[in-house]
C-alpha cells in the first residue's frame, strides 16, 4: 500500500488526531483574501497614471464624421486618461527610454471611444506576426531574468522595419521630462465615416500645450535612483495642485484619391504621412482636471482597446490595427475577466444592451429578467432587426508598394541639428557598447541604407569598421544574416550584457 502525503509530497498519518483550529474563521478570511489582492499586470504598458478630463471640440466635423465628439463646436465629453511607460514592469522606473502610452477614454452618447495611443506618431513594426516576438526582445532574459540590451538589438538588427522607431526613440525625445511633457498620437490610420457614408482616412496628434521637454540620460538614471515614480508624482501633484496640464487634438485627413500619392503603403504603421500631403488641421482641445479616488478601481482596472469605437470612427485595412482589435480586449478578459466592460471605470455613460449574461464578477443586474436575445417580442417593448449605419465600408483598392524601411528613418536623421545628431549617437552607443560585435555590424548596415553619415557616426563611437558596414550594406538580407551569424565575430555563445 503506497504512503499518503499532502500536496506538497509529505508523508502523513490518515488516522492521526489533529486540533481544529479553522474556528478562527476571521483570520483565515483576511488570509484568503489578502493572498487574491493582485491582479495579473498589463504584459506591456504595466507602469502608468491615470487622470480625469474634458475633451472640448473646437471644430464642426460633420462634413467628415457623424461622430458626437466632433458634432459642433464647444461640444464637452467626459474622458479619462491613462499615460504609461512600453516595456517595464509597474515597479520599473518612470524613466527609461521608452515610448510612452498615451490612452484616452472618451465617454460618448453612442459608447465609448478607446484611443489607444503612442507619444511617437509610428510603431516598429508594421506584421501583428512579428508583436509578441517584439515585446519578448525586450523582456527580460529567461535563463537569467536579467533586462539585457542584446535581445533586444538581435531582434531590431532583424527588422530593418523598426529603424525609424529606433531612430526615434533614441533621439532627445526618447524620454520626456514628465507625462506632461508629451504629445500622442493614434499611430494608425482610422476612418472617419460621415452621415452620409462617405469615408475619408485621419490620424489624429495630441500636442502637448505644456511644449516637448525630455530628459537626458543623466538625469533619467538620476531620478530613476532617487524618485523611481517621478512621473506618477508629477502628474498626480500637478493636476492637485490646479495645474490643468492641456493638449490640442489635430487631425490629418486623406480621401482615396490621395492615396494614390505616396510611394509606399499609406497604411503601414512604420510611416508617417507628410504633412504636404495630409496636412495637420486642429479640431479640439483636451484637458485633464481631476485625479482618482483609489488607483486600483479607476486606474488598474481602466481597459482601453482601439476596437471600441464610436458610430463615425472606423478602422483601416493597417494590418498591426487589425490584429490589436482582437489582442487588447482579450488581454482584459484575461486580467480583468469578461464583465471588465461592465466595471464602473470602464462603462459607458450610454445605452448597453449585448445580451451577455452571467460569467465571473458581474457586478450589474445581469439583465435582470429581460430576454437574452435578438431579435424577440417577448417584452412590453420588442427588440427586432433594423437598420443601423455602420462603421465598416469596403477597403480602398491600393497599389502595389515597394518596402522602404530606410527614407523616413533617413530623413528624421538629415533633419536634426547637429546636436541633436550627436546626442542621438550618444544614445545609440549606449545602449549599443556592450550587445555581441555581429549585431552591432548588422545594425549599423541599417543606420548606413538610411544615411551614410549615421553609420558612421555610430562605428567611429563603438570602433568598428566602417569599410566592412559599407560593403555588407550591398548584400541581400539572407546574405547579411548569413556574414553576421554567430561565431563569425566572438565565442558560439549568448552575451548577457545588463541593459
Amino acid at each position: 500500500m503506497s504512503q499518503h502525503t499532502t500536496s506538497s509530497g509529505m508523508p502523513i498519518n490518515q488516522n492521526e488526531s489533529r486540533d481544529q483550529i479553522l474556528e478562527n474563521h476571521l483570520l483565515t478570511e483576511k488570509l484568503a483574501n489578502f493572498n487574491r489582492e493582485k491582479i495579473p499586470e498589463r504584459i506591456t504598458h504595466a507602469k502608468g497614471a491615470g487622470v480625469y478630463g474634458v475633451f472640448t471640440a473646437t471644430k464642426d466635423l460633420t462634413k467628415l464624421t457623424k461622430a458626437t465628439v466632433f458634432s459642433e463646436v464647444g461640444k464637452n465629453t467626459p474622458v479619462f486618461v491613462r499615460f504609461s511607460n512600453y516595456r517595464g514592469e509597474k515597479g520599473s522606473a518612470d524613466t527609461l527610454r521608452d515610448p510612452r502610452g498615451f490612452a484616452i477614454k472618451f465617454y460618448t452618447e453612442e459608447g465609448n471611444w478607446d484611443f489607444a495611443g503612442n507619444n511617437i506618431p509610428i510603431f516598429y513594426i508594421r506584421d501583428a506576426w512579428k508583436l509578441p516576438d517584439l515585446i519578448h526582445s525586450q523582456k527580460r532574459d529567461p535563463q537569467t531574468n536579467l533586462s539585457i540590451a542584446t535581445t533586444m538589438w538581435d531582434f531590431w538588427s532583424l527588422s530593418p522595419e523598426t529603424l525609424h522607431g529606433v531612430t526615434m526613440n533614441f533621439s532627445e525625445r526618447g524620454i520626456p521630462e514628465s507625462y506632461r511633457h508629451m504629445d500622442g498620437f493614434s499611430c494608425h490610420a482610422f476612418s472617419f465615416i460621415n452621415a452620409d457614408n462617405v469615408r475619408v482616412w485621419v490620424k489624429f496628434h495630441f500636442k502637448s500645450e505644456q511644449g516637448i521637454k525630455c530628459l537626458t540620460n543623466e538625469e533619467a538614471t538620476k531620478l530613476a535612483g532617487e524618485n523611481p515614480d517621478y512621473y506618477v508624482q508629477d502628474l498626480f501633484h500637478s493636476i492637485e495642485s490646479g495645474i490643468f496640464p492641456k493638449w490640442k487634438l489635430f487631425v490629418q485627413i486623406l480621401t482615396d484619391k490621395d492615396l494614390e500619392k505616396f510611394s509606399f503603403d499609406p497604411f503601414d504603421v512604420t510611416k508617417v504621412w507628410s504633412h504636404s500631403i495630409a496636412p495637420e488641421i486642429e479640431v479640439g482641445i483636451l484637458e485633464l482636471n481631476r485625479n482618482p479616488e483609489n488607483y486600483f478601481v479607476e486606474v488598474e482596472q481602466a481597459a482601453f482597446s482601439p476596437a471600441n469605437v464610436i458610430p463615425g470612427i472606423g478602422f483601416s485595412p493597417d494590418k498591426l490595427l487589425q490584429a490589436r482589435l482582437f489582442a487588447y480586449p482579450d488581454a482584459q478578459r484575461h486580467r480583468l475577466g469578461v464583465n471588465y466592460q461592465s466595471l464602473p471605470i470602464n462603462r459607458p455613460r450610454s445605452y448597453v444592451e449585448n445580451n451577455y449574461r452571467d460569467g465571473m464578477m458581474r457586478l450589474d443586474s445581469n439583465g435582470g429578467s429581460s430576454v437574452n436575445y435578438a431579435p424577440h417580442t417577448l417584452d412590453e417593448k420588442p427588440v427586432y432587426s433594423k437598420t443601423v449605419a455602420t462603421n465598416s465600408i469596403t477597403p480602398p483598392v491600393l497599389k502595389t508598394f515597394s518596402l522602404d524601411e530606410y527614407t523616413q528613418a533617413g530623413n528624421l536623421y538629415r533633419l536634426m541639428t547637429d546636436e541633436k545628431k550627436e546626442l542621438l549617437i550618444e544614445n545609440l552607443v549606449d545602449s549599443m557598447r556592450n550587445i555581441p560585435t555581429r549585431i552591432q555590424v548588422r545594425q549599423c548596415v541599417h543606420f548606413y541604407k538610411a544615411d551614410p553619415e549615421y553609420a558612421y557616426s555610430v562605428c567611429d563611437a563603438l570602433g568598428l569598421d566602417f569599410n566592412e558596414v559599407k560593403m555588407l550594406s550591398t548584400f541581400t538580407y539572407e546574405e547579411l544574416i548569413a556574414e553576421t551569424a554567430k561565431g563569425l565575430y566572438e565565442k558560439i555563445e549568448r552575451v548577457k550584457t545588463i541593459y
